[in-house]
């Protein structure tokens, strides 16, 4: 199955550009999601806001960001006032920096995605400022809007492609609690049984050393209980209530419009 591209735009290195796509190098679809339910009548319960003080809910266009001054003072703030202050091209990767690889703490990393040529025109573009940084064994260090947040991003050349992470921001990241002195003295006899019991213990990487036992027994415990229970019957005819916020399925919305097409086309 083709992944999805979330992102298209350029990379460009001086007068250097080619056209690029992002895809997430991470996925989360395998993982077991549940929806909240009405116990008593089987139906998904919707999440809206309320007024903290009247508890009346408060519709898409009176909703505004406010930033805490004062008890009960708040700073206003637009959604185009915060989109102001980002960078003026959204869909270029502009590579002003480049860093050694080694210099940077994994510490810094976020999350990883794919980069790679959106179409042949740019591959050899694409390839030279790759193939650039890994005889470098550079980094390189740009700046994007990704997931509507301005980012600071690092490409890393890997096999035929690029990997690009979000980085954490200066103040995201905290300083050791506790530092180990360094004059600090290891008795060479329990380094040598420490280090033979390393050695014992060590062995090829595989991605079974990351599986996650809660979703797999999460999986057998759903598959049981589904096997167990009685299919739940869904009243027919029923009119949902209107609400005020934006609380609409789409994935429902367009599964009803596809049965009331087929229903209106004539049989052959």
């Amino acid at each position: 199955m083709a992944r999805q591209t979330f992102w298209k735009g350029y990379l460009r290195l001086s007068l250097v550009t080619a056209a690029v796509k992002l895809t997430p190098a991470t996925t989360e679809s395998n993982k077991v999601r549940f929806h909240v339910l009405n116990r008593r009548t089987k139906n998904r319960v919707e999440s809206r806001y309320l007024d903290s003080v009247t508890h009346k809910p408060v519709v898409d266009k009176d909703q505004v960001k406010g930033y805490q001054k004062d008890e009960g003072d708040y700073v206003l703030i637009e959604d185009d006032e915060i989109d102001a202050l980002g960078l003026e091209s959204t869909r270029t990767i502009d590579i002003d920096t480049f860093v050694s690889r080694e210099t940077i703490d994994w510490i810094w990393y976020e999350k990883p995605h794919f980069l790679s040529p959106a179409d042949k025109v740019g591959t050899e573009a694409f390839c030279v400022i790759r193939e650039a940084m890994e005889a470098s064994g550079v980094v390189g260090i740009a700046r994007l809007v990704l997931y509507r947040r301005e980012r600071v991003v690092l490409l890393e050349a890997s096999g035929k492609g690029i990997i690009l992470w979000t980085l954490r921001y200066g103040d995201e990241v905290r300083e050791p609690t506790e530092r180990i002195e360094a004059k600090t003295k290891v008795d060479r006899k329990l380094l040598k049984v420490m280090t033979g019991m390393v050695e014992e213990r060590t062995g090829p990487w595989s991605s079974k050393l990351v599986q996650d036992p809660v979703q797999k027994r999460m999986k057998a415990l759903l598959a049981k209980k589904q096997k167990a229970s009685k299919p739940t019957k869904t009243p027919k005819n029923v009119v949902p209530v209107k609400t005020e916020g934006n609380v609409i399925n789409i994935m429902d919305a367009l599964k009803k419009s596809l049965a009331r097409e087929s229903r209106k086309r004539p049989s052959k």
